[in-house]
């Protein structure tokens, strides 16, 4: 399975921005799509997942200002992020779980960069 995040950019704070992670598999296969981010000297951490059944889950950090997305006739997942702060500034990637099918699959980043 390959990934492939687009739609990040510079953004000022306040501004919003949308992620979109292309799939190469029809998505309704894949049990659960998320997002994740990493900054400099950070760990990767969860921002949001989505399953196959629609059900979501959001980082705390973000809960309220992101929204996390799934479109099966394109195979794509986007993450609508608002109201941008500086601490969100980091490389989002997307991911592709299925462990039944043993799929984990991760796409290349895409950085997002919000200025204060």
């Amino acid at each position: 399975v390959q990934l492939q995040a687009s739609g990040g950019g510079l953004v000022q704070a306040g501004g919003s921005l949308r992620l979109s992670c292309s799939v190469s598999v029809p998505i309704f296969s894949i049990d659960t799509l998320g997002w994740y981010r990493q900054s400099p000297g950070k760990q990767r951490e969860l921002v949001a997942t989505i399953s196959s059944s629609r059900n979501t889950n959001y980082a705390s950090s973000v809960k309220g200002r992101f929204t996390i997305s799934r479109d099966s006739a394109k195979n794509t997942v986007y993450l609508q992020m608002n109201s941008l702060k500086p601490d969100d500034t980091a490389v989002y990637c997307c991911n592709a779980h299925s462990p039944y099918s043993s799929i984990n699959s991760w796409g290349r980043g895409t950085l997002v960069t919000v200025s204060s």
